[in-house]
């Protein structure tokens, strides 16, 4: 049962990108260049000579400003990029424009693909950002096997950029507040056309994989960066929500540079270096990712054991359309293996209910403090048509919805091969 809107009217996703006009690229250049002015940053070309488009860049995630070093990397030449519907919102006309592709995250959208070819076919740079979501550590995020399956099909060559010190200038979980981080992007072509025709699915997979690897805090500790700033660790209880001290879940806080938990009230300082240390007892982690992925092994075996649901009062905002977001009100969202994600709510005098099966959506979009609806976190969960905002009541959870979301998707696809394999 779909949301029972007075005006159906959806924003039309299914339609191709304009050809970028020539001198918005000069336009987007300059723009970059003054966004870009009080910020240290390089960019860095690496084997591409001689490299003209039409080919495909695949970019890592950490902030807004990965737009802008790319536009310094690929001048002067067309881009169109893949964008969210949220990335839409007051300002359609200025993303089409500029020749964007918008989608709904983690839906199977067949137009994008079209969309995709026709880019590369009138002979432009395609840029997408595979992850699909900022990064919430500073560290690599769910890549997609479909994603050499696309390369496969595509036959131009690829582009990585990565991006390092993005996330630390302006981590996901506290993007508001800015740190003096030197920010380095390296735009790499990974596969050539005949690496590509040479190659099978998995192997390409293989090779985008080993070329996405990065890590923030590792790029900071090797090259001795500071963050001076007495807030650095503040909102860092957003991704580091599980105490590994007590166990205790969703009862971590943050202020200035110390992380604590509020349950046994041990508590961990953010050093100018970017490590982790206690100030009383054992330091269970140092590096800021592997809490981090701590958190998603604890999270996998609840998830096998069956141990795992979540259930919540939420609150949803959906956008159908990009000129505003719709209040729904209260529903009610429940997340376990079998059933994936399910919203039933109540709205313009109708029950809706909305379902995400655990094959249909491989990653979750979260958001921290989301700015376009109310500062607080939410996850996006879309349909083909439509995306719905959903404020949970518990505190300090989508993290660990996002961990749940990808182990679901993970072991559902397992049992669905080994059927495969049974019947033949």
């Amino acid at each position: 049962m779909e949301v029972n809107y007075k005006n159906k009217k959806r924003y039309k996703t299914s339609k191709y990108p304009i050809r970028q006009p020539i001198y918005l690229t000069w336009l987007i250049w300059v723009l970059s260049k003054i966004m870009l002015a009080n910020k240290k940053h390089k960019v860095e070309r690496i084997n591409m000579e001689g490299l003209k488009a039409p080919y495909m860049i695949l970019s890592n995630h950490m902030s807004f400003v990965d737009f802008e070093l790319v536009s310094l990397g690929t001048y002067p030449q067309r881009v169109n990029n893949v964008v969210n519907i949220d990335g839409y919102y007051r300002r359609p006309w200025l993303l089409e424009w500029i020749g964007s592709i918008c989608t709904r995250k983690f839906t199977n959208d067949m137009h994008l693909l079209k969309s995709i070819r026709k880019v590369l076919e009138r002979g432009d740079v395609l840029c997408m950002y595979p992850e699909a979501r900022y990064s919430p550590c500073g560290t690599t995020s769910y890549l997609p096997d479909s994603l050499g399956m696309l390369v496969k099909r595509r036959k131009v060559p690829v582009v990585v950029a990565i991006h390092r010190g993005n996330h630390l200038h302006a981590p996901f979980w506290n993007f508001r507040k800015k740190r003096k981080v030197p920010m380095y992007t390296t735009l790499t072509q990974v596969l050539t056309v005949e690496d590509i025709e040479a190659m099978t699915y998995e192997e390409i997979n293989i090779r985008l994989r080993e070329a996405f690897q990065y890590d923030d805090y590792k790029y900071q500790k090797e090259n001795g960066i500071l963050i001076t700033e007495p807030f650095r660790a503040e909102g860092l209880h957003k991704v580091l929500y599980h105490c590994p001290s007590c166990k205790t879940e969703s009862m971590m806080g943050s202020e200035g540079s110390e992380i604590f938990c509020r349950h046994c009230g041990k508590r961990w300082r953010l050093n100018e270096d970017g490590t982790l240390a206690a100030l009383e007892g054992e330091t269970e982690f140092s590096h800021v990712p592997d809490w981090f992925e701590w958190e998603r092994e604890e999270v996998r075996k609840q998830v096998e054991s069956g141990e795992y649901s979540f259930e919540d009062e939420i609150d949803v905002y959906s956008l159908p359309h990009c000129w505003r977001f719709r209040p729904l009100g209260k529903a009610r969202l429940t997340h376990d293996v079998e059933n994936g994600f399910v919203i039933n709510g109540h709205y313009n005098g109708s029950d809706y209910r909305i379902q995400r099966m655990p094959l249909q959506i491989n990653s979750l979009h979260v958001e921290y403090d989301f700015p376009h609806v109310k500062p607080f976190d939410c996850i996006d969960i879309s349909t083909e048509n439509d995306s719905f905002y959903c404020y949970p009541t518990k505190p300090d959870c989508i993290t660990k919805l996002a961990f749940a979301t990808e182990e679901i998707y993970r072991i559902s696809l397992e049992k669905t091969r080994i059927k495969k394999e049974k019947r033949t």
